[in-house]
């Protein structure tokens, strides 16, 4: 089997939980010379605004771009010192499952990196989680870190 692993996505929410999936992304890449793409998504804003108005929902959806901007410079700088390639992607309107799913099919990514964390209780069963849909549905690669 020959792995040419050229372009990975690390998928981030800026969570603690979410660093070790980054550490490892950025050192596959290294070691591999890729480049990364560090993906955030920034669900769509309907439901917030038929629940709080519409003012609400564009002071949520700039707030949830700040965290997204905080969240990938992150992944920029961790790849910064390890000497790759990082380019920070916002994603809007997506579900964040759909949205990487998407954009590695459309950008021709060759792994998939995320970490494990997702919904739990009640919604996990109902909804199942993040990284549980990107595996079911990419068509690359996913490399899931606890």
């Amino acid at each position: 089997m020959n792995i040419n692993i050229k372009k990975i996505l690390i998928a981030t929410d800026g969570s603690e939980n979410v660093r070790n999936a980054v550490n490892w992304g950025i050192q596959l890449a290294k070691v591999n010379n890729a480049k990364v793409k560090a993906v955030y998504v920034i669900p769509p804003a309907g439901i917030a605004v038929s629940m709080r108005g519409e003012m609400w929902a564009k002071a949520l959806e700039s707030h949830l771009k700040e965290q997204g901007r905080k969240a990938t410079e992150y992944v920029a700088d961790v790849g910064n010192k390890e000497g790759v390639e990082v380019e920070c992607v916002l994603i809007d309107g997506k579900t964040p499952a759909d949205g990487i799913v998407e954009f590695a099919s459309e950008n021709d990514i060759d792994l998939i990196v995320m970490g494990t964390l997702g919904i739990t209780g009640l919604s996990h069963i109902l909804l199942g989680s993040i990284a549980e849909n990107v595996v079911r549905h990419a068509r690359r690669p996913v490399l899931v870190i606890p």
